[in-house]
């Protein structure tokens, strides 16, 4: 049995389908140009689908992820500016949990999946714009290396690993409050 989910899994590619979540970040300003944000949010869920091979089309999986980031940000303008871009780069842990084998992996025989967490650069682009002493709008961009390998299993015997460079390409709209 095992042998037949190798073959199946041996000429396809998956693909992961996006998400939305509710985000929150916090940015600590050591000096009037530097701080440090970290990015928390809900729970991420995703489908993997088959993309190609014998697989293409089929429900290969779903699973949730939680990704927090930790940033070094750089303020190019004066801390009294109302725009404040900025540029960041940081690392971003991503843990995975609530695999579940979709129908497709489990006509192949798979009866278990587990994906592993996965530890990797990210980078920002942003912008500030402050209506008020203490509130305005944020808009960023952020790139996050998040690579990940599934272990299948048919029954104990893992039967296939498979690697899988997720890497979003994260874009958000912030409301913001400067303490």
């Amino acid at each position: 049995e095992s042998d037949n989910l190798v073959g199946a899994f041996s000429d396809s590619t998956v693909t992961v389908d996006n998400d939305t979540q509710l985000g929150l970040s916090g940015t600590y300003m050591f000096t009037n140009h530097i701080g440090l944000e970290l990015l928390a949010a809900t729970p991420f869920s995703h489908d993997v689908t088959g993309a190609s091979g014998a697989l293409d089309g089929a429900d290969i999986a779903s699973v949730e992820h939680l990704p927090p980031t930790l940033s070094a940000q750089y303020f190019f303008m004066a801390s009294d500016s109302k725009w404040q871009p900025y540029v960041g780069l940081g690392v971003n842990y991503t843990t995975f949990f609530h695999a579940k084998v979709g129908s497709g992996a489990a006509a192949a025989g798979v009866t278990s999946i587990d994906f592993d967490d996965s530890w990797g650069l990210a980078a920002s682009v942003g912008v500030d714009y402050m209506i008020s002493d203490n509130w305005g709008v944020n808009a960023s961009a952020m790139y996050a290396d998040i690579s990940t390998e599934a272990t299948l299993k048919a029954g104990s015997a893992t039967a296939a690993t498979v690697k899988y460079d997720l890497d979003p390409m994260v874009y958000r709209v912030n409301v913001v409050y400067k303490f």
